[in-house]
């Protein structure tokens, strides 16, 4: 555990960045997989960016998306003890931060968000849930359906 993430209350504190695992990339599903390798590479930016950003007063306007978005990743990683996910739902959750459902979101929403989703999943997604809870991985097109119910959720659903 790295004892700065952890004391900035991101628990568990793990730092993708530094955390390999041989077994790690056994034990996760096809889906899982294709979510994490980009999550893992977006934090990884994130933290350079930060870093370099703590000395720059002017950012451009991609590079505050990026961060903005760094933000909000690690908001959508803190997870409460005791409250394990489903693969469906970590899927459906890292998808959506990966494809910025949450870009327009503040970072004080990103938990509501998160626990509307979870209550939405079984009711809307029901489908991709089934599908990833049997650890397949998502088509092209089903991807497609998947933000774009995302979006429909955050803009016509989420109370924010």
């Amino acid at each position: 555990p790295d004892i700065d993430l952890f004391n900035a209350g991101i628990r568990p504190a793990i730092n993708a960045g530094l955390s390999v695992s041989r077994v790690g990339g056994a034990a996760q599903t096809k889906a899982i997989k294709s979510v994490a390798g980009r999550l893992r590479l977006d934090l990884a930016q994130f933290r350079e960016l930060e870093a370099f950003a703590q000395f720059a007063s002017d950012l451009d306007q991609a590079t505050q998306n990026q961060l903005r978005r760094g933000e909000r990743l690690i908001e959508l990683l803190k997870q409460p003890q005791y409250s394990p996910l489903s693969v469906a739902q970590m899927y459906i959750i890292l998808f959506a931060g990966n494809s910025g459902v949450l870009d327009p979101l503040e970072i004080g929403q990103v938990s509501a968000f998160k626990d509307q989703l979870f209550s939405y999943i079984p009711t809307k997604l029901k489908t991709f849930e089934e599908k990833l809870a049997t650890g397949a991985k998502l088509e092209k097109d089903e991807e497609a359906q998947l933000l774009e119910a995302l979006k429909d959720f955050r803009d016509n659903v989420f109370t924010g």
